[in-house]
């Protein structure tokens, strides 16, 4: 049976020797360690997709518990650090997200910038880069998916698509959930809300730079913010990647 491991900057579950799939979920919490007050947020929005994505974490954990799968996910909000960025991009500790000023952030002191990427981002991908390495001592290629989930209305605008898949390089890992998902009759976007080429961030990190199969899930959050959108969402999930991951002749 899996476990839930947790450490500071992270939870980590163990999945089954047999399976090479490894779970990533960069915006699982919207939690702040105690003596960061919230971030100096009303906690109204700390609810607001601006701190996490809502519904990924019980998708990723769903699905690990459903496919057998290894997961990695984060424990503290994509406010006090966002872990799907580059050590230098300048999204990396929001100062303003969609209308919210982040007062923890404005005028963020260089030492505290290292402190942030030494306490919860290092941990965070030196996890990833273990659970990479553990399924490779298995003798097995490791196949990386990441859960996100986005927002149904950007700034005025309807977004049409249930889900979406963002990639890079890894077209072949791409195609193959695309046309899995469309099969079940959903609007599926091609590297849309957003593209998956960024550089510095979780995938590229350790899958584009390392070779490693991957593609990047971005679930409409409307249907998954309750549970029982969630475990619908999850078998959706575990018909498309489970086939994938079995598949001798995919990567």
């Amino acid at each position: 049976m899996a476990k839930i491991l947790a450490a500071e900057a992270y939870e980590k579950v163990t999945g089954n020797a047999s399976s090479r799939l490894i779970l990533l979920c960069d915006h699982a919490s919207n939690a702040a360690p105690p003596e960061y007050q919230g971030l100096g947020l009303a906690p109204a929005q700390l609810e607001r997709h601006i701190a996490y994505d809502i519904g990924a974490r019980g998708l990723t954990l769903g699905l690990a518990g459903r496919l057998g799968a290894a997961a990695v996910l984060s424990r503290y909000s994509r406010l006090l650090i966002d872990l799907n960025r580059g050590l230098d991009d300048p999204t990396l500790i929001m100062q303003i997200s969609d209308g919210a000023v982040v007062p923890a952030n404005r005028d963020l002191s260089a030492a505290e910038r290292v402190h942030r990427i030494a306490r919860f981002c290092r941990p965070y991908h030196q996890a990833i880069a273990a659970a990479i390495g553990e399924v490779k001592s298995r003798g097995l290629m490791p196949f990386l998916v990441s859960i996100h989930s986005f927002t149904p209305v950007w700034r005025g605008w309807l977004r049409p698509w249930q889900v979406g898949i963002l990639w890079d390089r890894d077209e072949r890992s791409a195609r193959a959930m695309i046309a899995g998902f469309r099969a079940q009759g959903l609007t599926v976007g091609d590297n849309e809300p957003y593209h998956g080429a960024l550089e510095g961030d979780t995938l590229h990190t350790h899958g584009t730079l390392t070779g490693l199969p991957h593609a990047l899930i971005e679930v409409r959050q409307d249907l998954i913010g309750a549970k029982t959108g969630v475990d619908e969402w999850v078998e959706r999930l575990a018909r498309v990647v489970e086939p994938i991951m079995n598949d001798p002749a995919m990567p």
